[in-house]
Protein backbone atom coordinates (compact mmCIF):
# COMPACT_ATOMS: atom_id res chain seq x y z
CA UNK A 1 0.00 0.00 0.00
CA UNK A 2 3.31 2.39 -0.06
CA UNK A 3 2.64 5.31 1.69
CA UNK A 4 -1.14 4.73 2.14
CA UNK A 5 -0.07 2.24 5.18
CA UNK A 6 1.75 5.21 7.08
CA UNK A 7 -1.55 6.98 7.45
CA UNK A 8 -3.54 6.56 10.70
CA UNK A 9 -5.85 4.04 10.95
CA UNK A 10 -9.07 5.88 11.55
CA UNK A 11 -8.43 8.03 8.67
CA UNK A 12 -7.89 5.57 6.13
CA UNK A 13 -11.15 3.19 7.20
CA UNK A 14 -13.30 6.73 6.95
CA UNK A 15 -12.48 7.17 3.12
CA UNK A 16 -16.00 6.47 1.16
CA UNK A 17 -14.84 6.04 -2.56
CA UNK A 18 -17.66 3.64 -3.83
CA UNK A 19 -16.99 0.26 -2.62
CA UNK A 20 -20.04 -1.65 -4.31
CA UNK A 21 -19.24 -2.06 -8.01
CA UNK A 22 -21.12 -3.66 -9.59
CA UNK A 23 -24.33 -1.21 -7.95
CA UNK A 24 -26.40 -4.45 -7.84
CA UNK A 25 -24.05 -6.81 -5.66
CA UNK A 26 -22.04 -4.71 -3.43
CA UNK A 27 -20.12 -8.32 -2.25
CA UNK A 28 -19.56 -9.25 -5.85
CA UNK A 29 -15.90 -9.46 -6.18
CA UNK A 30 -15.86 -11.72 -2.97
CA UNK A 31 -19.15 -14.07 -3.68
CA UNK A 32 -18.13 -14.06 -7.69
CA UNK A 33 -16.64 -17.42 -6.63
CA UNK A 34 -18.13 -17.81 -3.55
CA UNK A 35 -15.40 -16.02 -1.89
CA UNK A 36 -13.78 -18.84 -0.75
CA UNK A 37 -14.30 -22.37 -2.42
CA UNK A 38 -10.64 -24.13 -2.92
CA UNK A 39 -8.81 -23.01 -6.26
CA UNK A 40 -5.10 -23.22 -6.71
CA UNK A 41 -5.10 -19.86 -8.34
CA UNK A 42 -2.43 -17.41 -7.79
CA UNK A 43 -3.59 -14.05 -6.07
CA UNK A 44 -4.15 -11.53 -8.65
CA UNK A 45 -4.87 -8.27 -7.21
CA UNK A 46 -6.10 -7.09 -10.91
CA UNK A 47 -8.67 -9.82 -10.45
CA UNK A 48 -10.50 -9.89 -6.97
CA UNK A 49 -12.43 -12.49 -7.98
CA UNK A 50 -9.23 -14.79 -8.23
CA UNK A 51 -7.45 -13.02 -5.64
CA UNK A 52 -9.73 -14.53 -3.10
CA UNK A 53 -10.36 -17.66 -4.20
CA UNK A 54 -8.82 -20.63 -1.88
CA UNK A 55 -7.80 -18.15 0.77
CA UNK A 56 -9.90 -18.54 4.20
CA UNK A 57 -9.89 -16.53 7.37
CA UNK A 58 -7.66 -13.91 9.04
CA UNK A 59 -5.42 -14.67 5.65
CA UNK A 60 -8.69 -13.49 3.42
CA UNK A 61 -9.40 -10.54 5.58
CA UNK A 62 -5.70 -9.10 5.54
CA UNK A 63 -6.03 -9.58 1.62
CA UNK A 64 -9.59 -7.63 1.29
CA UNK A 65 -7.55 -5.00 3.39
CA UNK A 66 -5.06 -4.65 0.52
CA UNK A 67 -7.70 -4.27 -1.94
CA UNK A 68 -9.74 -1.56 -0.08
CA UNK A 69 -6.77 -0.27 1.03
CA UNK A 70 -7.60 -0.32 4.79
CA UNK A 71 -5.33 -0.93 7.74
CA UNK A 72 -6.44 -3.63 9.33
CA UNK A 73 -7.99 -4.20 12.48
CA UNK A 74 -5.82 -6.80 14.02
CA UNK A 75 -8.60 -7.71 16.93
CA UNK A 76 -11.06 -8.76 14.21
CA UNK A 77 -8.28 -10.94 12.48
CA UNK A 78 -7.17 -12.58 15.62
CA UNK A 79 -11.01 -13.51 16.71
CA UNK A 80 -12.17 -14.96 13.68
CA UNK A 81 -12.31 -18.37 15.26
CA UNK A 82 -14.24 -17.07 17.96
CA UNK A 83 -18.19 -16.82 18.42
CA UNK A 84 -18.16 -13.36 19.53
CA UNK A 85 -16.16 -10.13 17.92
CA UNK A 86 -16.92 -6.35 19.32
CA UNK A 87 -15.60 -3.76 16.25
CA UNK A 88 -17.86 -1.03 18.26
CA UNK A 89 -16.24 3.11 17.59
CA UNK A 90 -13.49 1.38 15.48
CA UNK A 91 -13.72 4.19 12.30
CA UNK A 92 -14.27 1.22 9.95
CA UNK A 93 -16.18 3.27 7.36
CA UNK A 94 -17.38 1.89 4.45
CA UNK A 95 -14.36 0.82 2.60
CA UNK A 96 -13.50 -1.08 6.28
CA UNK A 97 -16.52 -2.81 6.80
CA UNK A 98 -16.86 -4.27 3.29
CA UNK A 99 -13.52 -5.74 3.94
CA UNK A 100 -15.13 -7.51 7.13
CA UNK A 101 -18.01 -8.40 5.28
CA UNK A 102 -15.77 -9.94 2.72
CA UNK A 103 -13.98 -12.21 5.70
CA UNK A 104 -17.62 -13.14 7.24
CA UNK A 105 -19.08 -14.49 3.75
CA UNK A 106 -18.31 -18.32 4.59
CA UNK A 107 -17.19 -17.73 8.30
CA UNK A 108 -18.98 -20.44 10.41
CA UNK A 109 -17.90 -19.47 13.81
CA UNK A 110 -18.55 -15.82 14.70
CA UNK A 111 -22.28 -15.83 15.82
CA UNK A 112 -22.64 -11.95 17.43
CA UNK A 113 -20.72 -9.12 15.80
CA UNK A 114 -20.71 -5.63 17.01
CA UNK A 115 -20.33 -2.60 14.41
CA UNK A 116 -21.91 -0.01 16.35
CA UNK A 117 -21.04 3.54 15.72
CA UNK A 118 -18.40 2.85 12.67
CA UNK A 119 -19.96 5.31 9.62
CA UNK A 120 -20.33 2.73 7.55
CA UNK A 121 -23.13 4.53 5.74
CA UNK A 122 -25.71 2.84 3.41
CA UNK A 123 -22.62 1.44 2.04
CA UNK A 124 -21.49 -0.19 4.16
CA UNK A 125 -25.05 -1.40 5.14
CA UNK A 126 -25.13 -3.01 1.76
CA UNK A 127 -21.97 -4.95 2.13
CA UNK A 128 -23.32 -6.08 5.33
CA UNK A 129 -27.06 -7.20 4.14
CA UNK A 130 -24.87 -8.84 0.97
CA UNK A 131 -22.72 -10.60 3.70
CA UNK A 132 -25.75 -12.07 5.11
CA UNK A 133 -27.33 -13.63 2.20
CA UNK A 134 -24.11 -15.81 2.21
CA UNK A 135 -23.44 -16.01 5.19
CA UNK A 136 -24.88 -19.42 7.95
CA UNK A 137 -23.76 -18.25 11.39
CA UNK A 138 -24.58 -14.98 12.25
CA UNK A 139 -27.26 -14.53 14.82
CA UNK A 140 -26.64 -11.22 16.66
CA UNK A 141 -26.00 -7.94 14.82
CA UNK A 142 -25.11 -4.60 15.94
CA UNK A 143 -24.98 -2.01 13.34
CA UNK A 144 -26.73 0.67 15.61
CA UNK A 145 -25.61 4.91 15.10
CA UNK A 146 -23.77 4.34 11.45
CA UNK A 147 -25.89 6.80 9.84
CA UNK A 148 -27.37 4.29 7.42
CA UNK A 149 -30.35 6.63 6.36
CA UNK A 150 -33.37 5.35 4.74
CA UNK A 151 -30.90 3.64 1.74
CA UNK A 152 -29.52 1.40 4.28
CA UNK A 153 -32.85 0.81 5.57
CA UNK A 154 -33.89 -0.18 2.81
CA UNK A 155 -30.99 -2.81 2.03
CA UNK A 156 -31.74 -4.49 5.84
CA UNK A 157 -35.43 -4.33 4.80
CA UNK A 158 -34.70 -6.38 1.50
CA UNK A 159 -32.75 -8.71 3.45
CA UNK A 160 -35.72 -9.57 5.98
CA UNK A 161 -38.54 -9.32 3.51
CA UNK A 162 -36.25 -12.53 1.76
CA UNK A 163 -35.85 -14.08 5.16
CA UNK A 164 -32.22 -14.48 3.45
CA UNK A 165 -30.75 -14.50 7.14
CA UNK A 166 -30.02 -16.44 10.04
CA UNK A 167 -30.19 -13.07 12.15
CA UNK A 168 -32.29 -13.37 15.45
CA UNK A 169 -30.98 -10.04 17.11
CA UNK A 170 -30.61 -6.95 15.18
CA UNK A 171 -29.79 -3.36 16.41
CA UNK A 172 -30.36 -0.34 14.59
CA UNK A 173 -30.61 1.95 17.01
CA UNK A 174 -30.02 5.85 16.08
CA UNK A 175 -29.54 5.76 12.37
CA UNK A 176 -32.09 8.43 11.40
CA UNK A 177 -34.31 6.22 10.06
CA UNK A 178 -37.75 7.67 9.25
CA UNK A 179 -40.65 7.56 7.97
CA UNK A 180 -39.85 5.92 4.51
CA UNK A 181 -37.30 3.68 6.36
CA UNK A 182 -40.32 2.49 8.88
CA UNK A 183 -42.51 1.68 4.94
CA UNK A 184 -40.09 -0.86 4.14
CA UNK A 185 -38.85 -2.42 7.68
CA UNK A 186 -42.43 -2.85 8.24
CA UNK A 187 -43.30 -4.20 4.78
CA UNK A 188 -40.20 -6.43 5.64
CA UNK A 189 -41.43 -7.32 9.37
CA UNK A 190 -44.71 -8.46 7.75
CA UNK A 191 -43.02 -11.66 6.40
CA UNK A 192 -39.86 -11.85 8.42
CA UNK A 193 -40.27 -15.36 10.63
CA UNK A 194 -36.40 -14.94 11.66
CA UNK A 195 -35.67 -11.71 13.85
CA UNK A 196 -36.69 -12.29 17.45
CA UNK A 197 -35.16 -9.30 19.17
CA UNK A 198 -34.97 -5.61 16.96
CA UNK A 199 -33.88 -2.36 18.34
CA UNK A 200 -35.25 0.54 16.51
CA UNK A 201 -34.76 3.20 19.19
CA UNK A 202 -33.24 6.49 18.75
CA UNK A 203 -34.54 6.92 15.19
CA UNK A 204 -37.05 10.05 13.87
CA UNK A 205 -40.19 7.60 13.44
CA UNK A 206 -43.21 9.80 13.68
CA UNK A 207 -46.59 9.18 13.86
CA UNK A 208 -46.74 7.65 10.33
CA UNK A 209 -44.20 5.54 11.44
CA UNK A 210 -45.63 4.27 14.51
CA UNK A 211 -48.63 3.61 12.69
CA UNK A 212 -46.85 1.79 9.87
CA UNK A 213 -45.32 -0.64 12.35
CA UNK A 214 -48.13 -0.78 14.37
CA UNK A 215 -49.73 -2.48 11.53
CA UNK A 216 -46.63 -4.81 10.97
CA UNK A 217 -47.41 -5.60 14.60
CA UNK A 218 -50.67 -7.25 13.71
CA UNK A 219 -49.48 -9.60 11.44
CA UNK A 220 -45.66 -10.45 12.90
CA UNK A 221 -45.49 -13.95 14.47
CA UNK A 222 -42.19 -14.07 15.36
CA UNK A 223 -41.00 -11.30 17.12
CA UNK A 224 -40.30 -10.78 20.90
CA UNK A 225 -38.60 -8.38 22.08
CA UNK A 226 -38.96 -4.68 20.22
CA UNK A 227 -37.75 -1.00 21.11
CA UNK A 228 -38.80 1.96 20.30
CA UNK A 229 -37.87 4.45 23.03
CA UNK A 230 -36.77 7.79 21.78
CA UNK A 231 -39.05 8.31 18.67
CA UNK A 232 -41.85 10.34 18.24
CA UNK A 233 -44.93 8.06 17.76
CA UNK A 234 -47.10 10.33 20.24
CA UNK A 235 -51.04 9.44 20.23
CA UNK A 236 -51.96 8.55 16.89
CA UNK A 237 -48.64 6.00 16.64
CA UNK A 238 -49.76 4.21 19.88
CA UNK A 239 -53.46 3.99 19.51
CA UNK A 240 -52.00 2.05 15.81
CA UNK A 241 -49.81 0.15 18.19
CA UNK A 242 -52.53 -0.27 20.64
CA UNK A 243 -54.49 -2.08 17.63
CA UNK A 244 -51.52 -4.43 16.66
CA UNK A 245 -51.00 -5.35 19.79
CA UNK A 246 -54.37 -6.84 20.46
CA UNK A 247 -54.12 -9.57 17.83
CA UNK A 248 -50.04 -10.19 18.38
CA UNK A 249 -49.55 -13.67 19.72
CA UNK A 250 -45.27 -13.09 20.03
CA UNK A 251 -44.29 -9.70 21.57
CA UNK A 252 -43.27 -9.75 25.15
CA UNK A 253 -41.27 -7.26 25.67
CA UNK A 254 -41.68 -3.20 24.50
CA UNK A 255 -40.37 -0.42 24.91
CA UNK A 256 -42.46 2.84 24.06
CA UNK A 257 -40.42 5.00 26.92
CA UNK A 258 -39.88 8.73 25.20
CA UNK A 259 -42.59 8.63 23.01
CA UNK A 260 -44.91 11.47 24.06
CA UNK A 261 -47.54 9.40 23.75
CA UNK A 262 -49.79 10.89 26.61
CA UNK A 263 -53.18 9.75 28.11
CA UNK A 264 -54.82 8.62 25.13
CA UNK A 265 -51.93 6.47 24.00
CA UNK A 266 -52.42 5.17 27.74
CA UNK A 267 -55.46 4.50 27.01
CA UNK A 268 -54.68 2.55 23.37
CA UNK A 269 -52.47 0.33 25.44
CA UNK A 270 -54.79 -0.28 28.20
CA UNK A 271 -57.67 -1.66 25.92
CA UNK A 272 -54.62 -4.07 24.69
CA UNK A 273 -53.46 -4.95 27.93
CA UNK A 274 -57.65 -6.31 28.65
CA UNK A 275 -56.82 -8.89 26.06
CA UNK A 276 -53.23 -9.15 24.88
CA UNK A 277 -52.25 -12.56 26.37
CA UNK A 278 -48.44 -12.74 25.22
CA UNK A 279 -46.59 -8.98 26.58
CA UNK A 280 -44.66 -9.65 29.77
CA UNK A 281 -43.01 -6.31 30.02
CA UNK A 282 -44.23 -2.85 29.15
CA UNK A 283 -42.22 0.51 29.00
CA UNK A 284 -43.74 3.86 29.04
CA UNK A 285 -41.51 5.63 30.99
CA UNK A 286 -41.11 9.57 30.54
CA UNK A 287 -44.53 9.56 28.14
CA UNK A 288 -46.67 12.85 29.51
CA UNK A 289 -48.91 10.42 31.21
CA UNK A 290 -50.85 12.02 34.57
CA UNK A 291 -53.57 10.11 36.80
CA UNK A 292 -55.91 10.08 34.04
CA UNK A 293 -53.94 8.07 31.88
CA UNK A 294 -52.81 6.16 35.04
CA UNK A 295 -56.44 5.39 35.57
CA UNK A 296 -56.80 4.03 31.72
CA UNK A 297 -54.11 1.53 32.12
CA UNK A 298 -55.77 0.49 35.41
CA UNK A 299 -58.40 -0.70 33.54
CA UNK A 300 -56.29 -3.34 31.18
CA UNK A 301 -54.44 -3.67 34.25
CA UNK A 302 -57.19 -5.11 36.32
CA UNK A 303 -58.16 -7.77 34.12
CA UNK A 304 -54.50 -8.90 31.82
CA UNK A 305 -53.25 -12.26 33.73
CA UNK A 306 -49.81 -11.78 31.76
CA UNK A 307 -47.85 -8.65 32.49
CA UNK A 308 -45.33 -9.06 34.96
CA UNK A 309 -43.38 -5.73 34.25
CA UNK A 310 -44.80 -2.11 33.96
CA UNK A 311 -41.85 0.71 33.95
CA UNK A 312 -44.03 4.01 34.38
CA UNK A 313 -40.92 6.33 35.69
CA UNK A 314 -41.02 10.26 35.04
CA UNK A 315 -44.66 10.54 34.22
CA UNK A 316 -46.98 13.22 35.19
CA UNK A 317 -48.74 10.73 38.12
CA UNK A 318 -49.16 11.49 42.19
CA UNK A 319 -49.27 9.39 44.81
CA UNK A 320 -53.68 9.29 43.44
CA UNK A 321 -52.74 7.47 39.97
CA UNK A 322 -50.11 5.20 41.92
CA UNK A 323 -52.67 4.01 44.66
CA UNK A 324 -54.75 3.16 41.44
CA UNK A 325 -52.14 1.17 39.87
CA UNK A 326 -51.46 -0.81 43.21
CA UNK A 327 -55.40 -1.00 43.69
CA UNK A 328 -55.66 -2.43 40.00
CA UNK A 329 -53.30 -5.48 40.76
CA UNK A 330 -54.10 -6.03 44.27
CA UNK A 331 -57.68 -6.91 43.27
CA UNK A 332 -56.46 -9.06 39.87
CA UNK A 333 -56.29 -12.46 41.20
CA UNK A 334 -54.77 -12.97 38.01
CA UNK A 335 -52.29 -10.52 38.05
CA UNK A 336 -48.69 -11.79 37.83
CA UNK A 337 -47.25 -8.58 38.24
CA UNK A 338 -43.80 -8.67 39.33
CA UNK A 339 -42.43 -5.06 39.42
CA UNK A 340 -44.28 -1.52 39.49
CA UNK A 341 -42.16 1.32 38.56
CA UNK A 342 -43.11 4.95 39.45
CA UNK A 343 -39.85 5.93 41.13
CA UNK A 344 -40.48 9.69 40.72
CA UNK A 345 -43.75 9.55 42.60
CA UNK A 346 -43.59 11.18 46.18
CA UNK A 347 -46.21 8.75 47.69
CA UNK A 348 -47.78 8.94 51.56
CA UNK A 349 -48.69 6.82 54.41
CA UNK A 350 -51.56 5.85 52.89
CA UNK A 351 -50.28 4.49 50.27
CA UNK A 352 -47.50 2.72 52.38
CA UNK A 353 -50.00 0.42 54.23
CA UNK A 354 -51.71 -0.33 51.05
CA UNK A 355 -48.47 -1.66 49.36
CA UNK A 356 -48.22 -3.44 52.43
CA UNK A 357 -51.23 -5.49 52.18
CA UNK A 358 -50.45 -6.01 48.53
CA UNK A 359 -47.38 -7.55 50.07
CA UNK A 360 -48.90 -10.16 51.83
CA UNK A 361 -50.64 -11.63 49.38
CA UNK A 362 -47.81 -10.83 46.66
CA UNK A 363 -44.54 -11.30 48.12
CA UNK A 364 -42.69 -11.40 44.55
CA UNK A 365 -44.26 -7.85 43.89
CA UNK A 366 -42.16 -5.01 44.08
CA UNK A 367 -42.85 -1.09 43.87
CA UNK A 368 -40.29 1.03 43.09
CA UNK A 369 -41.47 4.65 44.02
CA UNK A 370 -39.76 8.20 45.41
CA UNK A 371 -40.01 9.30 48.86
CA UNK A 372 -42.44 9.09 51.23
CA UNK A 373 -44.20 11.92 52.03
CA UNK A 374 -42.99 13.66 55.63
CA UNK A 375 -40.76 11.42 55.76
CA UNK A 376 -37.36 12.77 54.37
CA UNK A 377 -35.85 14.43 56.91
CA UNK A 378 -35.96 11.31 59.15
CA UNK A 379 -32.71 8.97 59.48
CA UNK A 380 -33.20 5.70 57.45
CA UNK A 381 -33.37 2.62 58.90
CA UNK A 382 -30.17 0.85 59.30
CA UNK A 383 -30.24 -2.44 57.60
CA UNK A 384 -27.96 -5.33 58.15
CA UNK A 385 -26.04 -6.36 55.45
CA UNK A 386 -28.31 -8.81 53.74
CA UNK A 387 -24.66 -11.01 52.54
CA UNK A 388 -23.69 -11.11 55.95
CA UNK A 389 -26.97 -12.16 56.99
CA UNK A 390 -27.02 -15.53 54.96
CA UNK A 391 -23.35 -16.68 55.33
CA UNK A 392 -23.97 -16.38 59.44
CA UNK A 393 -26.89 -18.64 58.79
CA UNK A 394 -24.76 -21.04 56.30
CA UNK A 395 -21.98 -20.85 59.20
CA UNK A 396 -23.94 -21.90 61.72
CA UNK A 397 -25.46 -24.72 59.67
CA UNK A 398 -22.56 -25.72 57.75
CA UNK A 399 -24.06 -25.18 54.01
CA UNK A 400 -22.62 -24.21 51.38
CA UNK A 401 -23.69 -20.93 48.75
CA UNK A 402 -24.11 -23.78 46.32
CA UNK A 403 -26.67 -25.58 48.44
CA UNK A 404 -28.71 -22.53 49.41
CA UNK A 405 -29.26 -21.47 45.52
CA UNK A 406 -29.76 -24.47 44.78
CA UNK A 407 -32.82 -25.15 47.43
CA UNK A 408 -34.65 -21.93 46.05
CA UNK A 409 -33.78 -23.13 42.23
CA UNK A 410 -37.32 -25.12 41.25
CA UNK A 411 -35.94 -25.25 37.79
CA UNK A 412 -32.40 -26.62 38.55
CA UNK A 413 -31.16 -24.63 35.74
CA UNK A 414 -28.79 -22.83 37.95
CA UNK A 415 -30.91 -19.22 36.63
CA UNK A 416 -33.60 -18.17 39.25
CA UNK A 417 -35.58 -15.31 38.03
CA UNK A 418 -35.56 -12.26 40.22
CA UNK A 419 -39.31 -12.39 41.22
CA UNK A 420 -39.40 -16.32 42.25
CA UNK A 421 -36.17 -15.22 43.93
CA UNK A 422 -37.82 -12.88 45.52
CA UNK A 423 -40.44 -14.45 46.69
CA UNK A 424 -38.79 -17.07 47.77
CA UNK A 425 -36.42 -15.00 50.07
CA UNK A 426 -39.83 -13.65 51.88
CA UNK A 427 -41.54 -16.67 52.48
CA UNK A 428 -37.71 -18.02 54.37
CA UNK A 429 -38.50 -18.81 57.80
CA UNK A 430 -34.72 -19.87 59.21
CA UNK A 431 -33.15 -16.17 57.77
CA UNK A 432 -35.30 -13.33 58.39
CA UNK A 433 -34.94 -10.31 55.91
CA UNK A 434 -36.95 -7.65 55.15
CA UNK A 435 -37.50 -6.30 51.56
CA UNK A 436 -35.41 -3.42 51.68
CA UNK A 437 -32.52 -6.20 52.37
CA UNK A 438 -34.07 -8.36 49.88
CA UNK A 439 -34.12 -5.15 47.30
CA UNK A 440 -30.84 -4.56 47.79
CA UNK A 441 -29.47 -8.66 47.70
CA UNK A 442 -31.39 -8.67 44.27
CA UNK A 443 -29.47 -5.67 43.02
CA UNK A 444 -25.85 -6.98 44.19
CA UNK A 445 -26.98 -10.61 42.68
CA UNK A 446 -28.51 -9.35 39.44
CA UNK A 447 -26.41 -6.23 38.42
CA UNK A 448 -27.21 -5.91 34.98
CA UNK A 449 -30.91 -6.02 35.32
CA UNK A 450 -31.78 -9.12 33.40
CA UNK A 451 -33.93 -9.89 36.10
CA UNK A 452 -32.50 -13.68 36.35
CA UNK A 453 -29.89 -14.11 39.38
CA UNK A 454 -26.94 -16.59 37.80
CA UNK A 455 -25.37 -18.79 40.06
CA UNK A 456 -24.08 -20.96 37.42
CA UNK A 457 -20.51 -19.95 38.47
CA UNK A 458 -20.82 -21.60 42.14
CA UNK A 459 -21.07 -24.45 40.01
CA UNK A 460 -16.93 -24.47 39.95
CA UNK A 461 -16.37 -23.26 42.81
CA UNK A 462 -18.72 -25.51 44.89
CA UNK A 463 -15.76 -28.52 42.98
CA UNK A 464 -12.76 -26.72 44.25
CA UNK A 465 -15.00 -26.64 47.80
CA UNK A 466 -13.86 -23.16 48.10
CA UNK A 467 -14.69 -21.81 51.79
CA UNK A 468 -18.33 -20.16 51.91
CA UNK A 469 -17.01 -17.56 53.96
CA UNK A 470 -14.82 -16.70 50.48
CA UNK A 471 -18.03 -17.02 48.69
CA UNK A 472 -19.91 -14.36 50.22
CA UNK A 473 -17.20 -12.03 50.63
CA UNK A 474 -17.07 -11.99 46.95
CA UNK A 475 -20.63 -10.87 46.57
CA UNK A 476 -20.41 -8.45 48.84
Amino acid sequence: MGKDSEKDTADQNEEKPDISKPPESPLSDASAEKAMQGSDSDLDVEDPGKAFAGVMGAELYLEACRLMEVVPVSHFAQNLTKPYINLNHHGLGPKGVKAIAIALVSNATVTHLELEDNHILAEGAKCIAEMLRENCSLRELNISNNHLDTEGAEAIASLLLENASYLHTLQLSGNSFGEEAASCLADALMSNYQVKELDLSHNEFSEKGGQLLGQMLAVNTTLEILDLSWNHLRRKGTVAFGTGLKGNAALKILNLSWNSIGNEGAQALAEALKVNSVLIHLDISNNQINNEGAKKICKGLKVNGTLKVLKMANNLLTVEGATELVGSVRKNPNSVMEEINISNVLVNETFIKLLELAYQTRPELDVIYGEVEGCVSKIPKQHPNAMKVIQKYLNEHNLRLWDFFRKIDKDGNMKIPVSAFRRAMMQQSNIQLDRVQIAELVRKLDQNQTGIVDYSHLKEQKSAQKPVKEEMEEKV
